[in-house]
């Protein structure tokens, strides 16, 4: 492709509003161009890279056995209604209405749509298992779109569905799919790692998300943390990774301490208070107050050195959203201001309210522990579990630390932290879909049986945009060769000069037959304006044709490494497919 011919609109600036540097990267070499709040154009260089990507998850899914699909994107609300997601999905799902008043919504996800599709088409054992898949836009309201099209409002994704008659069949097959994940994102030139993850508003039984990490590098943008242990296999994203508690709740007795009323005027945070009394923050309970999207309200008792794991509350609640109560609404429920509410005979001033008290596991073993008085400008000491209060459920329900123990191993001082973008993830349903759907087969014994369910998402434009977080530097960025969308930079120094267009379009046709992607920059510009662009755009090699070297001799530079070699035209196949296979084994 001739670049006169083509279309990369390059910048020498990212506007000022992108925050991260692939989606600097994505403006300057003219990838996308942004239409509105999480909303992109992808043009023609940024679409290439899409398409390569798309093409590697097509082949990688077919291998499987998958069956593409094209599905719909505007959904009529009964079908999520049966599931219950209508009601629970939350703000993020758009929502809209057609001419005749009905409601729809925009795709997010489709389990809703395929398990309708089959219900009505798979009747029987004998044609199982399936898997389906599709590419398409999807749509999500984010409450705060950023990181460019990492997290958009309308985004590209893959996402596939299989059916099984058993548990055990559907646990062979997604094995299989984790394993082709594993494939793609190698074939992608990511570095990730798999880890254990909550199901959200998909379900399930089980997941893990797939996260690319880079190591060391305070400007990856990492949307996501992780941990992992460093001395066993053990890695899971921070909202599911579980917490280890040792000790058993002390039963009453008589060695507690008693009850002290302590004033602590003004002193609402536990620094605060921690600092005038001279205690350590874990002698501290928190407690905080939750509204769920139900109206319910939650109380939630926690250490004072510890955070609230909302994803992990939301699972207890079995909600999708929920929100820190503000200090107008804790008044109005308990007539106390935020920061002296404590566990001690805390409750609703209005009957009307209905108060669940949850608890952390670690608030059991706090021996004389140190709150809230619901009383202004008061706290109180000595404070025991099963003693003074209860309690509605006692639960793992906070942000796992540095300190704590790995979950599978138990080790002390091996979990270490890291931030990761998911570009993909793999879903264990059940028969969460089709049991409300009732979608059914008949088996062996002519019985009907719920069809066990797989689904397995990749966000195809999050997959560029962490490519190019992972590989970059100051000039541009630097592409892997299955996913670059040329091969090759082919750079004349002045492409207007009889000798070197010759022998540049000679190279061109060259490569063209070999089949070998290149990018010609035939413009009338100067060669500083190339080589940046060039840089930029960040194709695997660049060929450049100079006057300055030997007859049909050309420089081929690899962008991975910036090493450089002078090589004969009739060698310079051979030399690109020996570069190739280099940068794919780096």
């Amino acid at each position: 492709m001739k670049l006169t011919e083509f279309y990369i609109p390059t910048l020498r600036e990212a506007p000022a509003e992108c925050d991260t540097v692939s989606s600097k990267l994505m403006f300057r070499a003219g990838m996308i161009r942004k239409l509105a709040s999480g909303i992109y154009e992808w043009l023609p260089l940024g679409l290439r890279v899409l398409k390569n990507v798309e093409n590697i998850i097509r082949e990688e899914m077919n291998a499987i056995g998958g069956l593409e699909v094209w599905l719909p994107h505007l959904l009529p609300s009964n079908i999520w209604i049966e599931t219950g997601r209508w009601y629970i999905y939350g703000k993020e799902l758009f929502r809209l209405k057609d001419r005749k008043d009905a409601d729809f919504c925009l795709s997010p996800t489709a389990e809703e749509v395929i398990t309708d599709l089959i219900r009505n088409e798979l009747r029987s054992y004998r044609q199982l298992p399936k898997m389906f898949y599709q590419f398409g836009t999807k749509f999500r309201d984010e409450i705060r779109p950023r990181f460019g099209v990492i997290r958009a409002r309308e985004f590209y994704m893959k996402d596939a569905y299989s059916f099984h008659k058993d548990e055990q069949d559907a646990e062979r097959y997604y094995k299989e799919v984790f394993e082709a994940y594993c494939k793609i994102f190698r074939r992608c030139g990511l570095k990730f790692i798999a880890v254990e993850a909550t199901t959200g508003a998909i379900g399930g039984k089980f997941s893990h998300e797939f996260m690319v990490i880079k190591d060391e590098d305070k400007n990856f943008v990492g949307e996501e943390t992780i941990v992992y242990c460093t001395t066993c296999s053990y890695s899971a994203n921070i909202e599911k990774a579980e917490c280890v508690y040792n000790e058993t709740p002390k039963k009453e007795t008589k060695l507690f301490k008693e009850l002290q009323e302590v004033y602590t005027p003004n002193m609402k945070t536990v620094e605060e208070v921690s600092n005038f009394l001279n205690e350590p923050a874990e002698k501290f309970i928190k407690t905080l107050v939750y509204i769920g999207n139900n109206k319910e309200v939650y109380v939630v008792l926690i250490r004072g050195d510890y955070e609230v794991n909302e994803t992990k509350l939301k699972e207890v609640i079995g909600i999708n959203e929920i929100e820190l109560a503000s200090h107008e609404i804790v008044e109005t429920i308990f007539g106390i201001p935020v920061g002296f509410l404590g566990p001690v005979g805390l409750k609703p001033i209005n009957k009307s309210y209905q108060v669940r008290v949850i608890a952390d596991k670690s608030i059991m073993t706090i021996p004389d522990a140190i709150s809230g008085a619901n009383k202004t400008d008061f706290h109180l000491k000595n404070i025991n579990y099963l003693r003074d209060y209860m309690v509605d459920e006692v639960v793992d329900i906070r942000k796992i630390t540095a300190d704590d123990l790995c979950p599978k191993c138990k080790n002390i001082n091996s979990l270490k932290f890291s931030k990761g973008i998911e570009v993909g993830h793999t879903f264990k349903l059940g028969v969460k879909y089709s049991k409300s759907m009732n979608a059914t087969f008949l088996d062996e014994t002519n019985k009907e049986q719920y069809f066990v369910m797989g689904c397995y998402g990749i966000g195809v434009s999050r997959v560029v945009a962490a490519a190019i977080e992972q590989n970059n530097d100051e000039n541009g960025i630097i592409w892997y060769p299955e996913i670059a969308p040329f091969t090759v930079y082919l750079l004349p120094i002045d492409y207007n000069d009889k000798y070197i267009k010759e022998l540049t379009d000679k190279v061109y046709e060259m490569l063209k037959r070999h089949k070998v992607e290149t990018l010609l920059d035939d413009r009338d510009e100067r060669p500083g304006v190339k080589f940046k662009d060039a840089d930029l755009i960040g194709l695997p090699l660049r060929i450049t044709v100079s006057k300055k070297l030997p007859s049909e001799h050309l420089e081929l530079r690899r962008r991975l490494d910036g090493k450089v070699e002078v090589v004969y035209i009739n060698t310079l196949i051979e030399k690109i497919q020996e570069n190739i296979v280099y940068l794919k084994n780096f």
